[in-house]
């Protein structure tokens, strides 16, 4: 870092920033005058979409959504380019992550309602969107084929991890032979607008009222149909992780939260649902990444578990996803 960055921002010239791990850029943490910041670098800043991106994040964060606004250089510029590298410095995120399955159905609705501000407001400051829109479709046939290649990659060394891998590998092969007829098609009619892009978990923190403090994340910022986020997000957001696949109850009452901000329709979530069934089935990279990866992952194996409970709850899902846009009996547990 150049030495003399930090000062390009109100920051006191005493402070250290401190290395944080992980992540595809580097990152410090500043703390300056009883605040604390994220400092993040570029290696080769597309000054154009992170302006956009900054102009994004503050129109939300001046709405009242909790968003954190770039804080702007003594220059007035929210991007500070040095050396042939960006930096740009943001209000330290507090709060805690929480996981999909821990809110209460009251906390779903008001998580989904959030995503549907997000969905107007960034509509709202950031222009018109054309309303079509082609949505590539993975094909059943490469899937297959990739399938094919990973399985030949496997080390026939006689671990359990190498059986486990095969094995995986042939019970993905074969719901994709048993569902290759049920391709989603390649246009999508579902209103188009701006999305968040990565709305999960991950990007989320709360604070100690249980309500959202802070939307992180935006450097997946983009176009594409609103139903798609929806759906995607609650399939992110409350997947149980094994063979129980998602939680329903929890789902719709997210929908619901969405659907009172903004009107789509049962046909619009259905055909989200289907192409997100869909692209989760030919989704073989995650299993290279999981399986024959540099280094085995040690993690859950939700993503199988899920692709193997939603193809076979197809139609239920499809259902249970289009319950808040029709008439739902009082007693539905989704009202918390």
């Amino acid at each position: 870092m150049p030495p003399r960055l930090p000062r390009r921002w109100e920051i006191e010239a005493g402070a250290v920033p401190e290395p944080l791990p992980g992540g595809r850029e580097r990152r410090w943490r500043v703390d300056s005058g009883g605040a604390s910041y994220l400092l993040r670098e570029h290696g080769a800043p597309d000054r154009r979409r992170i302006g956009l991106r900054h102009e994004a994040m503050a129109a939300l964060d001046e709405a009242g959504l909790p968003v954190l606004a770039p804080v702007p250089a003594r220059n007035g510029r929210t991007l500070v380019v040095t050396g042939g590298r960006g930096y740009e410095l943001f209000p330290w995120a507090s709060g805690r992550r929480r996981d999909g399955l821990e809110l209460t159905f009251v906390q779903c609705g008001r998580l989904g309602a959030l995503l549907g501000r997000l969905h107007t407001e960034l509509d709202r400051v950031t222009g018109p969107v054309q309303q079509s829109m082609l949505v590539p479709t993975s094909r059943a046939s490469a899937a297959i084929a990739a399938v094919d290649a990973a399985i030949t990659e496997t080390p026939d060394d006689g671990t359990d991890f190498s059986a486990l891998t095969v094995r995986r590998l042939g019970e993905r092969r074969e719901l994709l032979d048993e569902f290759a007829d049920h391709q989603p098609p390649e246009i999508d009619t579902s209103m188009v607008g701006r999305l968040h892009g990565a709305f999960h978990q991950g990007h989320l923190r709360y604070g100690r009222s249980g309500e959202v403090s802070a939307v992180l994340g935006w450097d997946a910022l983009t176009t594409g149909p609103l139903a798609g986020e929806v759906v995607g997000a609650a399939a992110r957001l409350f997947a149980c992780g094994d063979d129980r696949g998602l939680d329903l109850d929890r789902v719709q009452a997210f929908l619901r939260g969405h659907r009172s901000v903004v009107g789509l329709d049962a046909g619009q979530i259905q055909s989200a649902v289907h192409r997100a069934w869909w692209e989760r089935l030919c989704d073989v990279a995650s299993l290279r990444r999981r399986y024959l990866g540099d280094e085995p992952s040690d993690g859950d194996d939700a993503p199988t578990a899920l692709v193997a409970w939603w193809s076979a709850n197809l139609d239920r899902t499809l259902d249970a996803f289009a319950v808040p846009y029709t008439e739902v009996p009082d007693d539905n547990p989704a009202y918390g």
